[in-house]
C-alpha cells in the first residue's frame, strides 16, 4: 500500500579513506544535484573506512541543505547516552538536518575483536530498543527531573538531560527479521532495509508485520516512513528506473529511495533524469500524499479547538509536536496552550484570528513572550505568535521615522538604529518584544529624557477583532490611535509600528552594588537623588530579601552622554546613597546596553507580581517597602525611575495614565496572599499601576490603571471596535462593564 509520505531521494556513499575527501565530495555533489538525503554505512572496525560519525559531522559543516544520516549506525559500539548528545549537537549545528539511522549490529567477530561483548540476536534487539528509549529521554531537555534508567544494557543514575535537538530527529531502523520489524512498528519513525538483501515479497511481508505492531502500540502505520536502499546500475535507463521504482512507492509504500553509488556520473543521471520522471508520474497517480500526525500527538490535542479546520496556509505547533516546549510558556509563566499559530505576515494574522474567533477557548497574542504579566500564553487556548514578524526598516532618514514589526526584539531595534546614530527608549531588556511593550507604555533607559516608547509612536497597523485592517495615527482613526498607546491589547493585534526615534550616540552605563542594611534609608536617598538628577540620567534599583545576614541592592543606570566627565558627574550622587561594594561604569553604544543574551522562555507556574506608580519615595513609603523586603514577602523588589519627559506629555494625550509619577514599583513574591496583603498596606502611596508589571487580574485593578474618565472612554471604544470582547484574555476592558 501507499503510506502517503512525500517522496524523497537520497544517496548512499561509501565512507572510503582513499582519499579522505572523496566521500565528502560525493556528499556535496548530492546536495548540488538536489538529493534530499545523503547517508553513509557505519563499520567502525573497517580500517579502510572513515569513522562515520566524524564523517557526518564534517559533511554537515561542508553542506548547507541536505539531510544527513548513518545507514545505519552501529548501536552496540556507540553508547546510547553519548550518541544522543552527539546527535542533538550535530542537529543543532546543522540547523535540523540530522536523521538517526540505527542498527542492532552485525559482523560480530570484528566487533568482539575490538572488545565489545557478543550479543545474541534477541539481545541485540533488546539493546536497540533500550537505546532508543535512552536517546529520546536524553533529548527531553524540557523535563527538569534527572534521568534514571535501570536497564539491562544501560544504567543511568541521575544523568542530565539535553541538549534538545533542533528538530524532531527521526529514528530509522535497519531491520529484516520479525523481531526487529515489530520494534520498528512499535517505536521507530522509519524502516530502512536494502533491496539487495530482500527476496520478492519481503517488503509486503515486512510492512504487514510493522503495521500490525504499530496498531498494537496504538499507532497509525502511516506514521512510519518506509525507506529503501537501492543499488546503482550505470547502464539502466531512466524509463526502466521509473518502471521499477513506481511499484515500490505505490504498492510497497516506500517514501524514500536511497541510491547506493559512488559514481558521480550515475548520481548526476539519476538526479537529472530519473527523479523528475518519477515525480512527474507520481503527480498523476497519487492521491493521498501528505504528512500524518502521530497517535501520541493527536492524543495531546485539547478540547474546544477544531484542529482539522486550521487553514492550510498557517503554521502551528500543537501540544504533541516536537517544538511545543519552546513555545508553550513565556519568560516567567508556564503555559499549556492548545495551539500556537506562528504568523509570518499580516494576512496570516487575519487568517489566524478568524480561526481563533470560531473556537471556544482563550486567545492570547504574543510578540516575544517576555511580558511579566504573562498574558501571552494560556491553558488550553490559542496563541497567535508574531515572533517571526521582525522586519525593521527606515521610512524617512530626514524625519528619523522607522517601521518595526511587532515580533521584533528591542535589541534588534537598537542594533538596526545604531548605524544611523539613533535610538528609541524601549525598556531595559533587549529580549522584550516590540508589540507588548509598545502597546502598554514603554518605561526604559531613556525615559526621563525622551519619554515613553509610546510617546514616539506616530502610526500603527492593526488587525481588528472582525479581521479588518486599520492604519491609525493622529489623523487616521485618532480615537483608536489614542487607545493603542496604553491599552492596545484590548483593541486588536498590532502588527507594525511607525516610530520617530532620537539621535543617541554612545552612553554611560553604570552598575553599582550597595550594602542595603539600611534599606529604607537607601530607598529614600536614591529617590531623592533621582528627582534631583538631570533628565539625561535614568536608573533602576533592585533589592531583595536579606541572605545570610546581608542585604544587597543593585542600581543600573544610563547617562545619555558620551562625555566621561558628564557621566561621572551624573552617577556620583547615585554612588553615594549607601556603602558601595562594587561598581562598573562603561562608555558603550546604546545598542550595547540592550544587547543582552536572550533568557530562555521556560517559565513554570504562575508568577505573582504587583505594580504601582508613585510620585515620591517618602519616608513612610520607604519604611513600609523596607519592611516588605526584609520580611521576605518579596524576593525581588524593583523601582524604575520615570518622571522627566514622561510627565511633559499631557495626561489625556494617550491611554497611558498617571504620567506625573516619578517612579514605577514592582514586587515579586512566592505567595500571592502574603504579597497582596503587604501590597494593600502600600496602596495608599500609589497613584496607579503599570500594566506590564501586574499579574493580578482582579477588576479593581482596572481602576488603578486608568482614571474614571480614561476608563470610560476606553470602554466606549471597546464597544465600538470589539463588542464581542474577542481580546478579553488580558488586562480586559469589558465592553459591557460599568
Amino acid at each position: 500500500m501507499d503510506y502517503g509520505h512525500p517522496i524523497e531521494f537520497g544517496t548512499f556513499i561509501t565512507p572510503v579513506n582513499d582519499p579522505p575527501q572523496a566521500a565528502v565530495a560525493r556528499a556535496q555533489l548530492s546536495e548540488q544535484l538536489g538529493f534530499d538525503l545523503v547517508t553513509f554505512q557505519d563499520h567502525p572496525y573497517q580500517p579502510g573506512f572513515l569513522d562515520t560519525w566524524t564523517l557526518l559531522t564534517w559533511v554537515a559543516a561542508q553542506t548547507s541543505t541536505i539531510q544527513i544520516s548513518g545507514n545505519v549506525l552501529n548501536v552496540p559500539m556507540r553508547p546510547a547516552p553519548v550518541l544522543a548528545r552527539a546527535a542533538a549537537s550535530l542537529d543543532l549545528l546543522s540547523e535540523g538536518r540530522l536523521a538517526l539511522g540505527l542498527g542492532a549490529g552485525a559482523f560480530w567477530d570484528a566487533m568482539v575483536a575490538m572488545g565489545f561483548p557478543r550479543r545474541t540476536p534477541a539481545e541485540s534487539v533488546e539493546q536497540l530498543a533500550e537505546a532508543m528509549e535512552v536517546i529520546r529521554e536524553v533529548w527531553r531537555a524540557d523535563s527538569r527531573d534527572q534521568l534514571r534508567v535501570d536497564g539491562k544494557y544501560y544504567q543511568l543514575k541521575g544523568a542530565k538531560r539535553g541538549p534538545a535537538p533542533a528538530h524532531d530527529v527521526p529514528i530509522w531502523l535497519g531491520a529484516y527479521k520479525p523481531r526487529m520489524l515489530r520494534l520498528v512498528g512499535a517505536k521507530a519513525d522509519g524502516w530502512l532495509p536494502s533491496l539487495g538483501y530482500l527476496k520478492p515479497g519481503d517488503l509486503a511481508r515486512g510492512n504487514a508485520i510493522i503495521d500490525e505492531a504499530a496498531a498494537g502500540a496504538g499507532r497509525d502505520p502511516r506514521e512510519i516512513r518506509r525507506l529503501l536502499n537501492i543499488s546503482g546500475e550505470p547502464g539502466k535507463g531512466a524509463a526502466q528506473w521509473v518502471d521499477e521504482l513506481l511499484p515500490l512507492i505505490l504498492d510497497d509504500g516506500v517514501g524514500t529511495l536511497i541510491l547506493g553509488s559512488d559514481d558521480p556520473l550515475e548520481l548526476q543521471r539519476f538526479a537529472e533524469e530519473v527523479i523528475p520522471a518519477v515525480r512527474a508520474e507520481l503527480s498523476t497517480r497519487r492521491t493521498n500524499a501528505g504528512p500524518v500526525r502521530s497517535a501520541v500527538a493527536l492524543a495531546a490535542r485539547r478540547e474546544g479547538i477544531d484542529y482539522d479546520a486550521l487553514p492550510a496556509s498557517l503554521t502551528a505547533v500543537e501540544p504533541g509536536d516536537f517544538g511545543y516546549a519552546k513555545v508553550r510558556s513565556t519568560y516567567m509563566r508556564g503555559g499549556s496552550p492548545g495551539l500556537v499559530i506562528k504568523a509570518r505576515d499580516v494576512e496570516q494574522v487575519v487568517t489566524a484570528l478568524a480561526f481563533a474567533r470560531e473556537q471556544k477557548v482563550p486567545l492570547a497574542v504574543r510578540s516575544a513572550g517576555h511580558g511579566i504579566s504573562g498574558r501571552s500564553t494560556n491553558d488550553g487556548g490559542i496563541v497567535i505568535d508574531l515572533s517571526e514578524m521582525r522586519d525593521i526598516s527606515v521610512l524617512s532618514e530626514a524625519d528619523r521615522l522607522v517601521r518595526v514589526e511587532a515580533g521584533a526584539r528591542w535589541k534588534d531595534v537598537a542594533a538596526a538604529l545604531a548605524p544611523h546614530g539613533w535610538a528609541l527608549s524601549s525598556g531595559d531588556y533587549g529580549g522584550v518584544g516590540v508589540g507588548g511593550l509598545a502597546t502598554a507604555g514603554g518605561i526604559g533607559w531613556l525615559a526621563r529624557e525622551h519619554g515613553l516608547t509610546i510617546d514616539h509612536l506616530r502610526a500603527a497597523d492593526l488587525v481588528l477583532a472582525d479581521g479588518s485592517r486599520m492604519h491609525v495615527s493622529e489623523t487616521e482613526h485618532p480615537d483608536l490611535f489614542w487607545a493603542v498607546r496604553g491599552a492596545g491589547a484590548n483593541f486588536g493585534v498590532v502588527t507594525s509600528f511607525e516610530f520617530q526615534v532620537d539621535e543617541v550616540g554612545d552612553v554611560g552605563f553604570g552598575q553599582f552594588v550597595f550594602d542595603a542594611s539600611d534599606t529604607a534609608g537607601l530607598l529614600e536617598r536614591w529617590g531623592a537623588a533621582m528627582e534631583a538628577a538631570p533628565r539625561d540620567l535614568t536608573t533602576n534599583l533592585i533589592v531583595g530579601a536579606p541572605r545570610r545576614g546581608q542585604s544587597l541592592a543593585q542600581v543600573y543606570g544610563v547617562v545619555n552622554s558620551s562625555t566621561p566627565d558628564t557621566i561621572i558627574e551624573r552617577l556620583t550622587p547615585i554612588a553615594e546613597i549607601a556603602p558601595l561594594l562594587d561598581q562598573q561604569v562603561q562608555l558603550v553604544p546604546y545598542a550595547g546596553v540592550m544587547n543582552v543574551p536572550d533568557a530562555p522562555h521556560e517559565g513554570q507556574g504562575d508568577p505573582v507580581a504587583r505594580s504601582g506608580l508613585i510620585d515620591h519615595l517618602t519616608p513612610s513609603f520607604c519604611a513600609a517597602a523596607a519592611a516588605l523586603i526584609n520580611a521576605g514577602t518579596a524576593y525581588f523588589f524593583q523601582i524604575r525611575s520615570v518622571g522627566g519627559a514622561v510627565a511633559d506629555v499631557p495626561e489625556v494625550a494617550t491611554a497611558y495614565s498617571h504620567r506625573a509619577a516619578n517612579f514605577s514599583v514592582v514586587a515579586f513574591g512566592a505567595s500571592k496572599s502574603r504579597l497582596d496583603a503587604a501590597w494593600a498596606e502600600l496602596a495608599t502611596h500609589f497613584r496607579g499601576l503599570y500594566l506590564s508589571f501586574e499579574t493580578d487580574q482582579s477588576p479593581e485593578r482596572l481602576a488603578e490603571a486608568w482614571p474614571p474618565a480614561t476608563l470610560a472612554r476606553l470602554r466606549a471604544l471597546k464597544r465600538e471596535y470589539d463588542p464581542a470582547n474577542v481580546f478579553r484574555d488580558n488586562f480586559n476592558i469589558d465592553p459591557l462593564g460599568d
